[in-house]
């Protein structure tokens, strides 16, 4: 188990980086793979076929939050351009933001839309606090939804509808939970029919989902926090499914994150703020298995997923995914990791 981010690097050609979703959400190509049998493939298909490989009284747990439109543009008094982009409440009518523009300082005036204004009321390096002049519906209706910056494109109508998963009914994220994207309805009645259950958590995605690890030694670096919740129902199914012998499967790696957060503690943690880093040496509470998508290089996301499958089977897995030309990241193909 190596401590140095220099050996979990994979490279990934630009050209493999999905700047589009499918036609289809569920025409996604899926590799299918076991922890036992790792690193050999176990399958490969697409999302449309998933509850082939699942078994009835499995559960999956999904992540519910709603992207928000957190790009603002405006400009100032005098004329200059300023973008803002929200990052988290802090109070009515208020957020803490990113913002770029020239002399940004407190008190500084931005007209973003008819009626809409904000005012920089706190600067602390490249964070601000900014108070606005509507509730937060009537700002979103100003925003346009943040796409990654790997996605070399703005936003567009499309991407108000693909960058939200079909679960989507929570807001408070900035990025979507992207293993989500690939479902439809269509799978989930699928998944019924086969007896696997389904759950939902919440965890709003922040910024951190964008920012690469920058300290060669991986336990240096510090996780930005996010909030999360696991309701009451949830829990239930997990305990029950974990009482008959199924299996507990987390859609995406924020969903892992959540039920991690809550089952690795005593008593249960249902709530709250999680900085959780899920690195290799990391103990699973609670999950057996996991859809994801490919991740970005030296992000927290591939410490994760080489966690939970191990970094030589991950190395070989990403090398034949680009062998085989799969579609990486937000827009993406994504893998099935069963025990």
């Amino acid at each position: 188990m190596s401590e140095y981010l220099c050996d979990y690097h994979v490279d990934i050609p630009a050209e493999l980086i999905a700047q589009e979703p499918l036609a289809q959400r569920d025409a996604s190509r899926l590799l299918v793979l076991s922890r036992a049998l790792a690193p050999a493939i176990v399958g490969e298909s697409t999302f449309s076929r998933l509850s082939e490989y699942l078994r009835p009284g499995d559960l999956l747990v999904f992540n519910d939050t709603r992207v928000i439109p957190a790009r603002l543009k405006g400009r100032k008094s005098t004329g200059g351009a300023v973008e803002i982009f929200l990052v988290e409440p802090c109070a009515p009518r208020c957020w803490r933001v990113l913002t770029r523009g020239k002399k940004l300082v407190p008190g500084t005036l931005v007209h973003i839309g008819d009626g809409v204004e904000a005012v920089i009321e706190e600067r602390d390096g490249e964070m601000a606090v900014a108070r606005f002049s509507v509730d937060d519906q009537e700002l979103f209706a100003c925003g346009a939804i943040p796409l990654p910056p790997y996605i070399k494109r703005e936003a567009d109508s499309r991407d108000n509808q693909r960058y939200q998963s079909v679960f989507a009914a929570r807001d408070g994220a900035v990025a979507a939970p992207t293993a989500s994207l690939h479902f439809t309805s269509a799978i989930v009645e699928g998944l019924r029919q086969r007896g696997v259950r389904t759950a939902t958590i919440t965890l709003h995605v922040g910024l951190g989902t964008f920012l690469p690890v920058k300290s060669e030694r991986i336990d240096e670096h510090r996780m930005h926090s996010e909030h999360f919740h696991v309701p009451a129902q949830t829990l239930d199914l997990v305990a029950d499914t974990r009482r008959s012998g199924g299996r507990v499967i987390a859609v995406g790696t924020t969903v892992v994150r959540a039920l991690e957060s809550c089952f690795g503690h005593t008593p249960l943690r249902t709530g709250g703020s999680t900085d959780i880093f899920i690195r290799p040496g990391y103990s699973f509470a609670v999950i057996d298995g996991m859809v994801t998508n490919f991740h970005l290089p030296d992000s927290t996301l591939i410490l994760l997923v080489s966690a939970f499958y191990g970094r030589e089977n991950i190395q070989q897995i990403y090398q034949y995914a680009v062998s085989q030309r799969y579609r990486f990241f937000s827009y993406g193909d994504g893998m099935l990791f069963l025990p």
